[in-house]
């Protein structure tokens, strides 16, 4: 795959299963080269296969969130058709299989999601933010300052959110009045899902005044005519993503009890509607977490005894069935290799979204013989960009106590008597998980000459969560970041040199982005390993960054103590401490709208580099955030992966 490549890119995700169970709808992403941006599309598939699937809307704007009518007469989708200056998204809702015209229920400022229609079939809800009236000034010279009084008030990739909540709204599906918001004020509540009965919506975030110090959140019931709001929960852990039972006497959430400690593995609890006892953890048989990242969404219904979720398992994510009750263990529904990244069941069909190393998505249902592909929309961009699956590794740690998983991808025309630069790529999080899923980045190193090697070292999810908790701070039981995280990742560098002796030793590099850009900023100023590295949106002063990122706040629960409480431990851990220890080539990435790790962490390191005279680069992408790598325009996608492979080719001489 060449960066050039990244324009042809097709993705395929958020089936959405009709009522009936034979139509399976579904949405295509692709790259719009001409205008630098991405163009979504509605496709609709039998689920019988019996006929090729076919595209519902035009493909000339973005649609996506496609969610069907109770009766399977109608589609509701977002768009951003019809809209302009002023709005930015739109609530569309089309016949399926019959004649009329595309109703346009709202225009809205800001973007739509989670649509769900009532099951009496008159009201859609959805998710949106709610702008306050200085918004109302388009001058923004005129118009009045933000004030903040909580923390938690912006969010990357988004902007401020003190002054724009996210809100759900309900609308009337025939359009004949305006959408009401259904939880107006200073919270923000997401995730609706209706009663059986049409007369309330379950929604979930944090709604009493501490929410930003202690972090809590819980599921709350809304009347649909006068928008009284109740708890469902008892404030007492993270509760999120509701989901009601058919026969509406209980919901099914995701979350923990535990608010003060990061990370935990994510569950699944059943509680009863009416109050009258405490939730019930019914995954706990399966110690991994139920809340993939991406591709997590709230637990399915099968009927009134079972539940659909989805499971991260060491590089895939899998889909299990759990008992309502708990009184089984999960029960695995598709464990192959690879990672669904979006799912949906309605009458009696199965349906989900699988990426794999060659793959970035296609449509599949679940059979009696096993899981049937609906679709072949990514095969001839595979051929184009000749992808290859990586080599899976088990790679003992070096203290010998977990067995890690690793990747390994050859370069493009791969010789066993050549001799071949290695790449070693640190993902994020940490709590996140590399994997059996299409990884761009992989493919444009190998086809541009380079060994590749990437791993989960302990901190990673997929796992037990002692696991992810290993490098938790000391309060909690853990070694902080830094540790036997960094030991895991030259523990599988060590591996793959030992196995390959193709691989050059002398011409390493290392990179990654944000905690992975920490890993490189942390393993440059403690070791001499590398001939290159290049450190991205990293985190490279965990002091600083508790004050300036959109997570500021929320460290202590990685930590076990503020950074008020111990700036030392925190500067302690951070790999500015040991600037003058880094005598490795270093390039620098950042985004100069990151509001996660904010640009300043970059600065902080090409500052000091470069007045101890070392060899360092800095690289500043304007207008993108965090995200850059995931979600930037193609244009600048393709640039950063270009300057990325220029740096390495110049160090480790391909």
């Amino acid at each position: 795959m060449l960066p050039s490549d990244l324009e042809h890119l097709i993705t395929v995700g958020q089936p959405a299963v009709s009522p009936d169970g034979r139509t399976v709808a579904f949405v295509v992403v692709r790259v719009d080269a001409e205008k630098n941006d991405y163009r979504s599309q509605v496709w609709l598939a039998d689920a019988d296969g019996a006929t090729p699937p076919l595209p519902f809307t035009s493909g000339e704007h973005k649609d996506a969130g496609p969610a069907w009518s109770p009766d399977g007469t109608r589609l509701a989708f977002t768009s951003t058709r019809g809209t302009g200056e002023k709005t930015k998204a739109s609530l569309q809702v089309a016949p399926v299989r019959s004649g009329g015209e595309v109703v346009t229920l709202a225009k809205l400022p800001e973007g739509v999601s989670s649509l769900k229609w009532s099951p009496d079939g008159t009201h859609i809800a959805f998710t949106t933010r709610t702008q306050h009236e200085r918004y109302t000034e388009e001058d923004e010279g005129k118009r009045p300052p933000r004030r903040m009084t909580r923390l938690f008030s912006r969010l990357d990739d988004v902007g401020p959110t003190a002054d724009r909540p996210t809100h759900v709204y309900v609308v009337r599906a025939d359009g004949s009045a305006m959408p009401r918001n259904l939880t107006p004020g200073e919270f923000q509540l997401t995730g609706p899902s209706w009663t059986p009965d049409s007369t309330a919506v379950l929604v979930a975030g944090p709604a009493h005044d501490t929410w930003d110090l202690d972090r809590r959140t819980d599921i709350h019931a809304v009347d649909l005519v006068s928008g009284e709001r109740r708890a469902v929960t008892g404030t007492t852990g993270v509760y999120d993503s509701p989901s009601v039972s058919p026969d509406g006497t209980r919901v099914a959430f995701l979350g923990t009890d535990d608010a003060d400690s990061y990370p935990r593995n994510t569950h699944v609890a059943v509680r009863s509607l009416k109050g009258d006892d405490d939730h019930a953890w019914v995954s706990h048989g399966l110690d991994r977490t139920f809340e993939p990242y991406p591709g997590g969404r709230e637990p399915i219904w099968l009927d009134d005894r079972t539940i659909l979720g989805s499971v991260e398992d060491r590089g895939n994510v899998h889909l299990y069935a759990l008992q309502a009750d708990g009184s089984e263990a999960p029960r695995p529904l598709w464990n192959g290799t690879g990672c669904v990244s979006g799912y949906d069941a309605a009458g009696g069909t199965v349906a989900f979204t699988l990426t794999t190393g060659t793959r970035t998505g296609e449509l599949y249902v679940l059979d009696d013989e096993g899981p049937r592909r609906l679709t072949d929309l990514t095969a001839a961009f595979a051929e184009q960009a000749q992808l290859r699956e990586p080599e899976h590794l088990t790679v003992r740690s070096t203290d010998g106590s977990v067995e890690l998983d690793a990747w390994l991808l050859r370069p493009a025309g791969f010789d066993e008597g050549g001799s071949y630069p290695l790449l070693l790529n640190v993902h994020g999080g940490p709590f996140t998980q590399y994997g059996n899923r299409f990884f761009d980045e992989v493919q444009m190193q190998a086809r541009a000459g380079y060994a590749v090697v990437w791993s989960n070292p302990r901190g990673s999810s997929g796992r037990e969560e002692d696991f992810g908790r290993a490098i938790a701070g000391a309060p909690f039981g853990g070694t902080g970041w830094g540790t036997v995280d960094f030991d895991d990742v030259m523990a599988v560098l060590d591996h793959t040199l030992a196995g390959n002796p193709s691989l050059d030793a002398d011409r390493v590099g290392i990179l990654g982005g944000s905690y992975g850009g920490y890993m490189t900023s942390w393993a440059v100023s403690h070791s001499d390993r590398f001939k290159a590295a290049c450190s991205e949106r990293a985190a490279n002063n965990l002091l600083s960054l508790e004050y300036a990122s959109d997570a500021a706040g929320a460290f202590r629960t990685w930590f076990g103590a503020t950074h008020l409480e111990d700036p030392e431990g925190y500067l302690r851990h951070s790999p500015i401490t040991y600037v003058k220890d880094i005598d490795t080539p270093l390039l620098i990435v950042h985004s100069e709208g990151d509001l996660r790790c904010p640009v300043e962490q970059g600065d902080q390191m090409f500052v000091a580099l470069r007045m101890l005279e070392k060899d360092v680069e800095m690289v500043r992408f304007t207008g993108e955030s965090h995200e850059l790598s995931r979600s930037g325009t193609p244009a600048h996608r393709r640039q950063r992966m270009e300057i990325i492979l220029e740096f390495f080719d110049k160090h480790l001489e391909r």
